[in-house]
């Protein structure tokens, strides 16, 4: 066996992620479904070690300590931008929208367990590929599927894994067919401008490709206090959520151990939103969030044991298929009429229909095909990211949390 310590497997994983980077760049199909460059790097490294084992060549083992608390910080990171104003733009459509989602989400586990059922297996299993892969994408899936193991569903990261890459696909082909289909079934037109760079329909989830600028040396020594003062507020709550997230467990609730950090970054961003007293740099501690979220993907994924998936196969398809259609039945009959039965909402729809399915990311690639074919929808497009990016990730986890809780 080939064992690799924690700087090791660190390093075989920033490998993998700039390996990811480049593939995602070569082959348009990956971009195209906006398939996250840690997932393509990871998953290679992972098919590797699985194809050596199956030879009998080599197998191998990774130092993972690090895993829980890159989650964790990510997922702070989520907490820290729940901000109460923000989810109150659109004149509570974003609220709304929420609600759709969080509604769907809770559908989306009620299938899967019924589908588990069917086909002899636990009802968690329902949960993990459900609203856990589809509406959470890789992160929660893999963040979550520790405790679903623990609770005896079988090979449950590499299912996870595999329900959520599925979904980011379906989630790219079905959003544009189902926000254009309900433009023309209602006989509905955008506006004759085309999106432009200058228009508020290319309000993006930040990424981690971003071009730099020379700053002067006062600037840059400010830039590095923000920076510390981001990493201390996400450690701040981390740390205190471990003492939250203590008390969870002696109330007897089987909580991951990320939420009560996410919980507690809530809270802090609530009480510095009131009274401006802590002053967080937000955009540096999501870049933090980021950051994290990566190098826990790459190092989870490059982890997983895909040889165990083969058992599962059958279920996992069903359920998806079942999943599309429950997705594309909301959003014609619900998220549509819901959210104003104008093109706004239809394009709504399709982004609904990407983060429901796949990722945020999914669905701004729906809904700029979208508006770049029939003109603008802003308020769209404030919806739809700060649901998508941030609010859906905070109640989803509570959903699954208590579906958890009630199953085990």
């Amino acid at each position: 066996m080939i064992q690799f310590d924690l700087i090791q497997t660190l390093a075989l994983g920033g490998l993998a992620l700039f390996l990811g980077f480049a593939l995602v760049r070569a082959i348009p199909v990956l971009g195209r479904y906006n398939i996250p460059a840690a997932v393509v790097g990871g998953l290679i490294i992972a098919l590797i070690i699985t194809s050596l084992r199956v030879t009998d060549t080599a197998t191998f083992s990774f130092d993972t300590s690090l895993q829980a608390p890159l989650m964790t910080a990510f997922f702070t990171s989520i907490g820290l931008s729940a901000s109460v104003a923000l989810l109150r733009a659109g004149s509570g459509q974003a609220l709304l929208f929420l609600a759709l989602a969080s509604v769907l989400a809770i559908a989306q586990n009620l299938i899967g367990i019924g589908v588990a059922v069917a086909f002899g297996e636990t009802p968690l299993l329902g949960v993990l590929m459900s609203s856990t892969a589809l509406t959470g994408g890789p992160a929660t899936a893999l963040a979550f599927a520790p405790q679903f193991a623990a609770a005896g569903v079988p090979a449950a990261e590499s299912l996870a894994i595999a329900a959520a890459m599925a979904g980011i696909v379906l989630g790219g082909l079905f959003g544009g067919p189902i926000a254009t289909r309900l433009l023309v079934q209602h006989g509905i037109t955008g506006s004759s401008r085309r999106a432009t760079r200058d228009t508020p329909d290319h309000i993006e989830v930040r990424s981690l490709d971003r071009e730099h600028t020379d700053v002067g040396e006062e600037e840059d020594e400010e830039g590095v206090r923000d920076a510390l003062k981001a990493l201390v507020v996400v450690l701040m709550a981390m740390a205190l959520g471990g003492f939250l997230g203590s008390g969870f467990v002696q109330l007897g609730l089987t909580l991951p151990g990320y939420v009560g950090a996410m919980l507690v970054g809530a809270f802090i961003r609530y009480v510095d939103d009131r009274t401006g007293w802590i002053g967080i740099p937000h955009d540096l501690a999501s870049k933090v969030g980021a950051v994290c979220l990566t190098l826990f993907l790459v190092v989870a994924l490059m982890n997983l044991k895909l040889w165990e998936l083969a058992s599962l196969a059958l279920p996992l398809i069903v359920n998806l298929l079942l999943q599309v259609i429950a997705v594309v039945l909301f959003c014609g009959w619900v998220v549509f009429r819901v959210m104003g039965r104008d093109y706004d909402a239809a394009v709504m729809s399709g982004g609904f229909t990407g983060f429901m399915l796949g990722t945020t990311a999914n669905a701004m690639a729906v809904m700029r095909t979208i508006v770049e074919r029939f003109g603008p929808a802003p308020r769209a497009f404030l919806v739809a990211p700060i649901v998508g990016a941030f609010f859906i990730d905070f109640t989803n986890a509570l959903i699954i949390t208590t579906f958890l809780n009630f199953l085990s």
